[in-house]
């Protein structure tokens, strides 16, 4: 009789065990996304821009090019381009340029920009003051609007042994 017992004890342990762990597994699938981001802000991983308030220092003499692509997910019915092509500010000086989004449609539509900057080992130096990006975009049906970004390049890119080569960098977006 004490087998049997020692036997739905030792089953328990385990169920337990092993429930405690598929709860564990759970938790850890929901935030990996938000601790995948949090990596990619902090370190640029993958082309992940920086968000700062300001420049640290004035701007160098040495300029670098900056490109600017747009892209549409299929079925958005918008139209999405950069104002600009390319610009070539100094490092360190804080650049506006903009971006424009058309809804083509009969219906607001709401949408999000992701980002990502390539050289992949650009990003952490490319800080964006104020972005579109931040926060979702509404467009009523046939509106057109001007979407601003502020950014600056951090000197620091030219103490990167592999960085510090770089001498275009294209920040790309698709809504």
């Amino acid at each position: 009789m004490t087998a049997i017992v020692e036997g739905r004890s030792a089953n328990r342990v385990v169920a337990a065990a092993a429930a405690s762990i598929a709860v564990a597994m759970v938790g850890m699938a929901y935030a990996a996304v938000p601790l995948y981001r949090l990596f990619c802000q902090v370190t640029g991983f993958g082309g992940t821009t920086q968000r700062a308030l300001a420049p640290a220092s004035a701007p160098l003499a040495q300029r670098i090019g900056v490109r600017f692509d747009a892209n549409v997910a299929p079925g958005l019915g918008w139209t999405f381009k950069p104002v600009l092509t390319t610009v070539s500010p100094r490092i360190g000086e804080q650049t506006l340029v903009s971006y424009t989004a058309t809804n083509n449609t009969d219906r607001p539509i709401t949408g999000t920009a992701t980002f990502n900057v390539t050289p992949e080992s650009a990003g952490q130096y490319f800080n964006k003051i104020q972005c579109f990006c931040f926060t979702e975009q509404t467009l009523q049906p046939g509106q057109a609007v001007d979407m601003p970004v502020v950014f600056f390049i951090d000197p620091a890119i030219l103490k990167d042994k592999q960085a510090r080569r770089i001498s275009e960098i294209t920040l790309s977006y698709t809504f």
